[in-house]
């Protein structure tokens, strides 16, 4: 089932809108289904929030199993 679109009207830096334009000419597709897949990206951006617990789990476990080599590395 196709989804009813609504028209909306807003502002965008000029060199922003040639990008995106370059973008859907480039992948061949209309401008606004580029716009339509950067707000629902910026969306899941936004819920997403924090990083995943797995994700600062494993971090953790890294830092603790090569905190020499880290430190080494940033010297």
């Amino acid at each position: 089932m196709a989804v009813a679109l609504q028209k909306f009207a807003t502002q965008a830096d000029p060199d922003v809108l040639e990008e995106v334009r370059a973008i859907a000419v480039k992948e061949g597709r209309q401008f606004q289904s580029i716009v339509d897949e950067a707000l629902r990206d910026f969306i899941e951006k936004r819920k997403r929030g924090a990083p995943r617990p797995e994700v600062l789990t494993a971090l953790g476990e890294s830092l603790a199993e090569y905190e020499v080599l880290y430190k080494e590395l940033a010297k």
